[in-house]
This record gives C-alpha cells, sequence and structure tokens, in this order.
C-alpha cells in the first residue's frame, strides 16, 4: 500500500446539484474539499421534462478546472436516465427526466409481455415507474431510439465525454431492471421478451476498472496535465454512498438521505421473494459483491419543493419551529407517487390529511413538522420490513448524505426506528467515489478498511431513541387504515 497522499476528483452529481469534490487519500488519513458546486435544473421543453446535461458537463470542468491537480477522476451520479447516441457518437437530445410523464401507464405493456411476479424474480428490482426498462418500453417506435446506435446511462456518458471510452458501470446498471443481480449481467431472457436491443448499452464495468485518460481536449480545457485517468466508481450516487457508510460488522441498517431516502441493509445476496416484491423492496448492486436491499422512499423531495414554493426560507428557523409542533400530529404516506411530480406540494400535503381524516397542516412549521414525522415513520417501516424479510437483524442505523445536516429528521428516525441512529458523513457518495479510486490506486485496502478509515477520520453524530415506539407503531396503524 503507498505511503504517499495521493488526490482524486468525485464528480458527484445529484438531481438537484452537481459538485466536484477533491479527497486527498494518505495512510491513515483522508480529506475531503469541495472544488465547485453548480445547479442542476432541468427544463420543461415542450416535448416534455428534460435534463441540462451539457450545463452539467461544463460545470464537471469547470470543477476539474478549479480542482488542480489529481491521480484520477471517478463519476457518479443519479440512477435510471440515459443519453442516446447515435453512429457517429453524438447525443441524440437532452436525456429524459425521470419525473417526465412519458411512462404513465407503460407498466401495464411491460407487465403484459412479462408479469410482475416473473419481472422481479429475473431481476430483483423494485417496482419504480421510472427504471430505465420503463423508459425505454416507452421510447419505443420513437425517431430519437429509432436512430440510436448507442445507449450510456448518465454518469457513463459524462465520462465518455471526458475519456471517449464507453462503458456501463454495473452498480448503475442494476437500476435499469435489466440485470440479474445473481449473475451480476444482463437479464437478457427480459430484454428478448419486451423487445429491448441490449447491444445499445456498452459492456460491463466494475468499481475500479479502468475508464480510459482525459482527453486532449479537456486537459487543455481544463489546465491539467496528463496523463490523467478515469477509473469507473460505484457510479449510482447511492452505492457510492453505501460504501461510505462507516459501519463496523454487518448488523446494520442504513438510510442514504437527499432528494430520495433509499433505506436498507447491506446483503450477501439477493432476496426475490414474492414476500419481498410485495413489499416493493428492491436488490441493487453495490460494491464487493454486495447487494443494496433498500426501499425506495420519497425523501427530502417533500421538503425541498414545499421550501421551493414558499420562497426559500430560512430552514435553520424553521426546523427550531417544527421542532416544537406536536409529534405525529399528522402523517403520509411518504413513498405515494401522488408526490412524485414536483410543483404545489404544501396543497397536496394538505390535502392528503384531509382525505385521511387528519389534522389539516395549516403552518409551515406544521406541514414541516408532518414531513419529517412521515419520513422516520417510512424509515422505520423500511428498517423493519428489510430486516424481516432478509432475516437479519440491525443493531445501528447509519445516516448518510445531505439530510445528516437535518438533526430534527435524524432524531425522529431513532424514535421511530428504537435503534441509535448514527449520523454521517453527509458527502458519503463522494467519499465513497473517493475510496474507490484510491483503492484502484493501492491507496486503501477493502471494503471493511474503507469503513474504518471513514470512522477515524469524518465527523459523526449519534441519536439515542427518546419515548418508545409505541407511537410510532399507532401512526403506523392510522396512516394504514387511512
Amino acid at each position: 500500500m503507498s505511503t504517499a497522499v495521493k488526490s482524486y476528483a468525485a464528480v458527484d452529481l445529484g438531481a438537484s446539484s452537481g459538485r466536484v469534490m477533491v479527497g486527498r487519500v494518505g495512510p491513515g488519513s483522508l480529506e475531503l474539499t469541495e472544488a465547485h458546486r453548480f445547479p442542476n435544473r432541468p427544463v420543461r421543453m415542450p416535448e416534455g421534462l428534460r435534463w441540462d446535461v451539457l450545463g452539467l458537463y461544463a460545470g464537471v470542468l469547470d470543477g476539474l478546472r478549479a480542482a488542480g491537480a489529481v491521480d484520477s477522476v471517478g463519476v457518479d451520479s443519479w440512477a435510471v436516465d440515459y443519453g442516446l447516441l447515435d453512429a457517429d457518437g453524438a447525443l441524440l437530445g437532452n436525456p429524459v427526466h425521470y419525473r417526465d410523464s412519458r411512462t404513465d401507464g407503460v407498466a401495464e405493456k411491460v407487465w403484459a409481455a412479462v408479469p410482475p411476479e416473473e419481472l422481479y424474480a429475473a431481476t430483483g428490482l423494485q417496482y419504480a415507474p421510472f427504471n430505465t426498462l420503463y423508459q425505454l418500453t416507452a421510447a419505443r417506435g420513437s425517431a430519437q431510439l429509432a436512430h440510436a446506435e448507442g445507449l450510456l446511462l448518465i454518469p457513463d456518458l459524462l465520462a465518455y465525454w471526458l475519456t471517449g471510452e464507453r462503458g456501463t458501470e454495473l452498480t448503475n446498471a442494476s437500476t435499469t431492471q435489466l440485470i440479474d443481480p445473481r449473475t451480476r449481467d444482463w437479464a437478457h431472457g427480459v430484454a428478448e421478451r419486451l423487445g429491448i436491443d441490449l447491444g445499445m448499452f456498452a459492456p460491463l464495468r466494475r468499481p475500479g476498472d479502468p475508464a480510459g485518460v482525459l482527453r486532449p481536449e479537456v486537459l487543455e480545457e481544463t489546465g491539467l496535465a496528463g496523463p490523467v485517468p478515469v477509473t469507473a466508481v460505484c457510479s449510482h450516487d447511492t452505492a457510492s454512498a453505501v460504501a461510505a457508510v462507516p459501519a463496523d460488522g454487518e448488523r446494520f441498517a442504513y438510510i442514504c438521505t437527499g432528494t430520495w431516502s433509499l433505506a436498507g441493509l447491506e446483503l450477501d445476496g439477493p432476496v426475490l421473494t414474492e414476500e419481498s416484491r410485495a413489499a416493493n423492496f428492491t436488490n441493487e448492486l453495490g460494491l464487493d459483491g454486495t447487494v443494496r436491499y433498500l426501499r425506495n422512499i420519497m425523501g427530502l423531495w417533500l421538503l425541498q419543493e414545499c421550501l421551493r414554493a414558499w420562497g426559500e426560507p430560512d430552514l435553520g428557523a424553521l426546523l427550531l419551529d417544527a421542532a416544537e409542533v406536536p409529534a405525529l400530529r399528522s402523517v403520509v404516506d411518504a413513498g405515494d407517487a401522488a408526490f412524485l411530480a414536483p410543483g404545489r406540494m404544501p396543497e397536496r400535503i394538505a390535502g392528503a390529511c384531509r382525505d385521511s381524516g387528519q389534522p389539516v397542516p395549516a403552518t409551515r412549521a406544521e406541514v414541516t413538522r408532518c414531513i419529517l414525522d412521515s419520513l422516520a415513520l417510512a424509515h422505520r417501516r423500511a428498517v423493519e420490513d428489510a430486516q424481516r424479510l432478509a432475516g437479519r437483524s440491525a443493531d445501528v442505523v447509519h445516516i448518510v448524505g445531505g439530510g445528516t445536516r437535518n438533526a430534527l429528521l435524524c432524531q425522529l428516525t431513532a424514535d421511530a426506528c428504537g435503534l441509535p441512529v448514527v449520523s454521517g458523513p453527509t458527502e458519503a457518495a463522494a467519499l465513497g467515489n473517493v475510496l474507490v479510486q484510491a483503492r484502484a490506486h493501492g491507496m486503501v485496502g477493502d471494503l471493511a478498511g474503507m469503513r474504518r478509515l471513514l470512522t477515524r477520520t469524518q465527523p459523526l453524530t449519534r441519536y439515542e431513541p427518546r419515548g418508545g415506539t409505541r407511537p410510532w407503531q399507532a401512526a403506523l396503524a392510522r396512516l394504514a387504515r387511512g
């Protein structure tokens, strides 16, 4: 293992912002600094909701310029979305946003060809209307797909523009609903029955694989001196974040919080039972042959949309006010697809409470407390269900990601789950990205060693549960009746 300190650029793209972080890794040391942060603003076009992927790429180049000399670059992003390439490798239009309405009603078409229970048994992925499989089915017959010769998931597309080399990183590919989690290869039978051409995808890569070097034009644009290798990381941001969970041993649950909450367990193999499918759990692939057994929850998207509707008030003051609101006065199903689309979120939450016969939150603090109680309740349900379905117990819940800044949510999650919560690191996806690069270059050891380094070097906060779980169980029962 190397004794020198090396620097790694982590391109980490979330659904609302992107950032280029620089991680410096040495023997027993790990430091992360932000080089550049930029917004990720989807654009509503006449044809639907689209990503401004060229703006994102410009932000990446600006970030690499600000990062300075680095020993490697890795790219991670959100999942399921993709760009189509023509025969010359040029992008065919802006990638469609997963919140676009084009997949409305598409699931029934898919299930007519591959019933949902067969689809789950083959891919282990929970139903989500925006999974790549449904997007490709919705795109069938479109001019873009007809002219496409290649398909790259978002982080692979950016890596292609940086290097000129194509690949499909496995942890992100596992979110397409086209990967068999047992073989860790394409689910050829599913794709064939749905008429999806897997030949459009580039060859699979694993985390740690080389992904090319920065093109001369990129070096000139960023001022970097080559060669600068690009390393495949866990390119699904959640996979990177789970790799950066500072856990000791196997008896832990995790919640990756941000726009989404991803709550579950890290397992050695998938859980493909019919009970697991009915509970809407997903089996996505992680580092070193692990499976991320988790449930997608709407997450802080609910609060982000309310803040946008309210004109971006001071969040700290709002959380202080929310902490004074009586607990569990009103709750909603944080996983309800009714909250998926943007717009009018406070009114939609109030309407859901009204329809279920609960007190309607009337102030911003009451709406905020309703959201946070509802998220904590969803976290409890996911952690309980994951343990039951996988036959694995957890002694602690690790919260990583942007939600670690929300102390009230962390405490409420500990209260709801009846388990201690360890909060941190906040920039888990970027840290996981950095550590996979560092490991590929001999700077750190195995996954357990990565996690020991995180525990020693990153600030963590522990929340103990308060007040017993009986009120939370009663709230769950009330929500089920509603």
